[in-house]
């Protein structure tokens, strides 16, 4: 259910007209109660509780809404409202945003309304995802999307940061309060930090406030962060907020595996090159392609990881075998080898690289593709960060 902003600068809105805005609440609060009313003739013997718990509401989400507990809410989608509305980011950047989003929650100490479904980036995903141009945008996003839970723990993450989903039985105790609370239950907000969010009343007030964030992406809003000591969530809160049956299927593998050591080989996306003016391929990471090919693999992690050694290889390198040379020193594994645990369970990429993710985490000695942080060990020295250089390829020791 997707709150339709009405932003126009950095200041509070005015409310919806008056007759407009109760007959809108009016007509929902009317539509559900009428709705719970059907379900109650049915279930006349259960307790209050025992309703609530057969119409979804489980008694921690009780528990926690209750007069004090006021809401937060990012967009119906990840990165939307912004330039995402009509396409998606990968998971690692819908991460970021999500995590930005979070993070806000925790600093004004609200409940964040998550979105209820992940968008499925074409880019790094096709299984599953719908091409025909016949196809309506809502059948378009149902099957290039996937549902938030089948990615993360909501109750996981709701230990650190109370999160509620976005479907309608999460909406209605909302809306139904908002209908009490009148002007005072709904804000519309853009441009304003969270600092003033929390200590202005106009804001902090409101039940649920509807945040339109950055136009560009949602992480955007935590850009501005130049000491870690800001940073109220770490990058690897997310990758461990698995669903069960993700982190079921990484202990599987982790314990099949024993002791072992772990690279990440990214390369597919990344090995975008572009011609100049000149007719001269260029590369924003212009040592990438040659660092992950598995002869330089082979020399670069042979000071971190002893011959003979139990090797986990994660990537989205699509050629058959490409990594097969390495088989001379190492015990290579795969996703591949484990299709009897994943097969079941994996419906998309997203949910591979998780369950990846976790594999990789356990590693005794872990290789990224490129250094995120200084202590990291990496296959490749050119930066991560997108650096708008784009430089002739080197594919010969320099």
């Amino acid at each position: 259910m997707a709150i339709q902003p009405r932003i126009t600068g950095g200041r509070r809105q005015g409310p919806l007209p008056l007759p407009l805005k109760r007959a809108l609440l009016a007509a929902i609060a009317v539509a559900a109660a009428l709705s719970i009313l059907c379900l109650l003739s049915f279930t006349d013997t259960l307790s209050f509780t025992e309703t609530l718990s057969f119409l979804g509401f489980q008694p921690r989400d009780v528990d926690k809404r209750d007069s004090n507990r006021r809401y937060l809410y990012w967009g119906s989608r990840v990165d939307c409202p912004g330039k995402h509305c009509g396409s998606c980011a990968g998971l690692g950047h819908q991460e970021s945003s999500l995590r930005c989003a979070l993070e806000e929650a925790l600093f004004l100490d609200r409940i964040l309304v998550m979105p209820s479904r992940m968008c499925l980036s074409s880019v790094h995903n096709t299984k599953g995802i719908l091409h025909s141009s016949n196809a309506t945008s809502e059948q378009r996003w149902e099957t290039g999307s996937c549902a938030m839970e089948s990615l993360y723990d909501i109750d996981l993450i709701s230990r650190t940061v109370p999160v509620i989903l976005d479907n309608p039985r999460s909406w209605y105790e909302i809306i139904s309060r908002s209908t009490k609370l009148g002007e005072e239950g709904l804000v519309h907000v853009q441009g304003v930090s969270r600092a003033e969010l929390k200590e202005n009343s106009n804001y902090s007030g409101a039940l649920l406030i509807n945040r339109t964030a950055s136009p560009l992406a949602w992480f955007m809003e935590c850009k501005d962060r130049t000491k870690r000591s800001s940073v109220m969530l770490p990058y690897t809160f997310l990758p461990t907020m698995a669903s069960s049956k993700l982190r079921d299927a990484a202990n599987k593998i982790k314990e099949i595996l024993g002791e072992y050591d772990a690279i990440h080989v990214r390369r597919g996306d990344l090995l975008k090159n572009r011609k100049d003016r000149f007719g001269v391929e260029r590369s924003l990471h212009p040592h990438l392609d040659r660092d992950t090919r598995p002869e330089f693999i082979k020399k670069r992690i042979a000071k971190w990881i002893r011959p003979g050694r139990t090797l986990y290889i994660a990537s989205n390198e699509r050629t058959p075998g490409f990594f097969s040379s390495l088989s001379d020193r190492y015990q290579i594994s795969y996703s591949s080898n484990f299709s009897s645990i994943l097969d079941p369970i994996i419906e998309n990429n997203y949910q591979l690289f998780m369950v990846e993710r976790l594999i990789m985490q356990g590693a005794k000695t872990f290789v990224k593709t490129m250094k995120e942080f200084d202590n990291d060990l990496a296959l490749c020295d050119d930066p991560k960060k997108n650096t708008k250089d784009w430089q002739v390829p080197v594919y010969t020791d320099d």
